[in-house]
């Protein structure tokens, strides 16, 4: 393939300066033939060197239009690659996405589950800390009431005590007069007296 471009491409370059003068000369020459100019020998050189002067544009234009087609078709490879590996990467976040989905009812249910069993524990917790401190209330509530009640009897007696002291006095004050207040002394006397040895 390379040598046919280069025959052409030195053709092309070589050959154009000399057929330029050549084909200026041969146009006065097929205008006075009386035949045909198709079919004459000259219509037939001239078809030849048309079709080599209309190959070697050809040949010269692909030449220089090849690199841009080149570069245009490997920007379309790499843009279809780069799609491709795009559409790759989305299609395994879609089926990462899609497992991570049929995964979050499972987890969303055991996520319930076990919030269910947390409240129930926790509830549970709650009660035994509120039957605790009721328990600790009452005994402390019953523990002020004995003190208190203690403390109500201890004054009771104390109020009977001096109540009782209070009404012998009177009582005695009342009933002890100096004669029996003397004989009282006697007898007390008579007594230490007797118990004396």
């Amino acid at each position: 393939m390379k040598p046919f471009r280069r025959f052409f491409k030195r053709l092309a370059e070589y050959s154009l300066p000399f057929l330029a003068p050549f084909l200026l000369l041969a146009v006065p020459a097929i205008a006075q033939e009386s035949e045909s100019p198709v079919e004459s020998p000259t219509g037939q050189v001239f078809r030849w060197l048309n079709f080599a002067i209309v190959f070697a544009g050809l040949v010269w234009a692909f030449r220089k239009a090849g690199p841009f087609f080149r570069k245009h078709a490997e920007e379309i490879s790499a843009r279809i690659a780069e799609g491709a590996r795009a559409r790759e990467t989305a299609e395994r976040q879609r089926r990462e996405v899609a497992a991570k989905l049929a995964g979050l009812e499972k987890e969303v249910a055991a996520m319930r589950v076990e919030a269910q069993r947390a409240a129930q524990g926790e509830a549970e917790r709650l009660r035994e800390v509120v039957k605790a401190e009721a328990e600790t209330i009452e005994r402390a509530a019953q523990a002020e009431i004995a003190a208190a009640e203690r403390a109500a009897r201890l004054e009771l007696k104390m109020l009977a005590a001096r109540l009782a002291v209070e009404r012998a006095e009177a009582l005695l004050r009342q009933e002890l007069t100096p004669a029996a207040e003397a004989a009282l002394v006697g007898s007390f006397v008579a007594g230490l007296e007797r118990s004396a040895p």
